[in-house]
């Protein structure tokens, strides 16, 4: 059996489980997979009582503690009355023979959604706007308190950007298909120059970007924050440098950013305006040891898609495009040497 086949959904007793356990959930409904996304395979359900998103693990051998949609349902059910947008989650299930894997329901968020980071069918002063409403929403999620929210146990204790660096080599080593001498160099200067553990402690989305927010049609707001499937209580740092580590990508691609772009003419911050943006949001002056967090972040996210291309290898990846992600793998680790050298 094919990975899609697996992929494919009993839509009649996928109703039937459904109606018993969301509140005025009604069947029947038809499932349609969503054709983006990398990680969760996530589909729409048309159902007589209204749309809904499942968001499920990918069938098939995982890397461990990768797809952990049901972590995903707990921060999302977290989050839901605090400042930080997000959707309504309904259902987790964790019984893997209602459709072969975990997944869990949450409502359908009528939204548009940004993939060219230039947004070219904006003027400039909505440009502007969709970058102070990121901004916004980024700081709104690191002033959340975890305490209040119960998400005090979300995740590990100690130097965030330690943990990571040894996840992600890890990780990394789990799915090496080749050699490449710059990640064992990264992986190497990472863990001697980890800047001293300054205590900060939030949410940290872990894939904070402009295409995983869904925008208000009519307006510049974020309607909801998507794809929590790396979060966890980390530095809020980490989610900043990421976010402005994919704006220095070069533009176009899969993986598009604002590289070799003139912010100013079409009305984008820049990276400095927007980090002072942010610090001022937050109540700090600076952020100390900012080529760190950027190279942390290419080298996190070349790991992240070396795990892509090895389920693209072995015929497990939910994502047509996987393939072309993973080229992506050493240009990320060749800008995050020029921040080193």
């Amino acid at each position: 059996m094919t990975l899609q086949q697996n992929l494919k959904l009993d839509d009649v007793s996928l109703a039937n489980y459904l109606e018993k356990q969301i509140l005025g959930f009604k069947g029947p409904l038809t499932s349609n997979k969503f054709s983006d996304g990398q990680s969760n395979p996530t589909y729409l359900i048309t159902a007589a009582s209204g749309k809904y998103v499942l968001r499920r693990k990918p069938p098939g051998d995982l890397l461990k503690s990768a797809h952990a949609v049901d972590r995903e349902f707990k921060v999302i059910s977290a989050l839901y009355k605090t400042n930080v947008p997000v959707a309504k989650a309904y259902h987790l299930c964790e019984d893997e023979s209602v459709i072969g894997s975990m997944f869990y329901i949450m409502e359908f968020v009528d939204a548009r959604i940004f993939w060219d980071p230039t947004l070219p069918k904006l003027n400039n002063l909505q440009r502007n706007a969709v970058y102070d409403e990121m901004n916004r929403v980024l700081t709104a999620l690191h002033s959340v308190d975890i305490d209040s929210v119960g998400l005090s146990d979300y995740g590990r204790p100690g130097n965030y950007f330690q943990r990571q660096v040894s996840r992600w080599s890890k990780q990394y080593r789990d799915s090496e298909t080749e050699t490449i001498p710059e990640m064992d160099a990264l992986i190497s200067w990472l863990p001697k120059n980890l800047p001293v553990d300054d205590g900060r402690v939030t949410i940290s989305h872990g894939d904070f970007r402009l295409d995983n927010m869904l925008f208000a049609k009519d307006s510049e707001k974020v309607l909801a924050l998507v794809d929590w499937e790396l979060s966890t209580l980390g530095h809020p740092f980490a989610d900043l440098a990421y976010q402005c580590m994919q704006l220095r990508m070069q533009h176009g691609g899969l993986l598009s950013g604002l590289g070799g772009i003139n912010r100013i003419e079409l009305g984008i911050p820049t990276e400095e305006e927007y980090v002072a943006k942010y610090c001022q949001r937050m109540g700090i002056d600076n952020i100390p040891h900012w080529n760190f967090y950027l190279a942390f972040s290419f080298f996190r996210l070349a790991s992240i898609l070396q795990g892509v291309k090895k389920r693209s290898l072995i015929g497990n990846s939910s994502n047509k495009n996987a393939q072309q992600m993973a080229e992506q793998i050493k240009p990320l680790v060749k800008l995050a040497i020029k921040l080193i050298e």
